[in-house]
C-alpha cells in the first residue's frame, strides 16, 4: 500500500475509543497551553460529567433553568477549545450516548456537530442526522 493511501485511511478510520481507553485518547488530544498538571486536565474531563448531570436533572424534573443551560453551553465551549470539534464529538458520543438529544442543540448552535462519527466502541460509523433535538433547548438557544 502506498504512503498516501495509508495516510487517507488513517484520517478516515481513526482509532476505536471505548470505556477502557477514552481517558488516554482524551489526554493525547488535549490542547491547553495553560495546563500545568493532571488536575487541570481532569477538571476539564469532569465537564462531560457536569453536562450529563444537567441532562439527568432535566429528565427527572422536566424543568430547564436558564443558568443551567448557560453553564452547559459554557462547558461545551471550553471542551471544544481544549479538544477541538472532532475529538469532542467522539467523546460526547461515547460518554453521553443517551443524552445526545440534549447535547446536539448546543453543538449545532456552536456549529461543531458532525455529520458522522466513526469507531465508537464496536460501532464503525454513526450518522448523526437521525438524532432528535430537544425543542425547549432549541427555543432557549434562539433567544441568545
Amino acid at each position: 500500500m502506498d504512503k498516501d493511501r495509508r495516510f487517507n485511511i488513517l484520517m478516515i478510520d481513526p482509532e476505536i475509543i471505548d470505556d477502557k481507553n477514552w481517558i488516554l485518547y482524551a489526554a493525547r488530544y488535549y490542547n491547553n497551553p495553560s495546563c500545568y498538571d493532571v488536575k487541570e486536565f481532569l477538571e476539564d474531563i469532569k465537564r462531560l460529567k457536569y453536562v450529563k448531570k444537567a441532562c439527568t436533572r432535566y429528565e427527572s424534573t422536566g424543568e430547564l433553568k436558564e443558568h443551567t443551560l448557560r453553564l452547559v453551553l459554557n462547558h461545551i465551549v471550553i471542551l471544544n477549545n481544549v479538544f477541538g470539534p472532532f475529538v469532542l464529538s467522539r467523546l460526547v458520543f461515547l460518554r453521553l450516548s443517551k443524552q445526545l438529544y440534549f447535547v446536539k442543540p448546543f453543538m449545532v448552535y456552536l456549529d461543531i456537530w458532525p455529520d458522522e462519527v466513526r469507531n465508537i466502541e464496536k460501532r464503525n460509523l454513526l450518522y448523526t442526522d437521525k438524532i432528535t433535538m430537544d425543542k425547549n433547548i432549541i427555543e432557549f438557544l434562539r433567544k441568545i
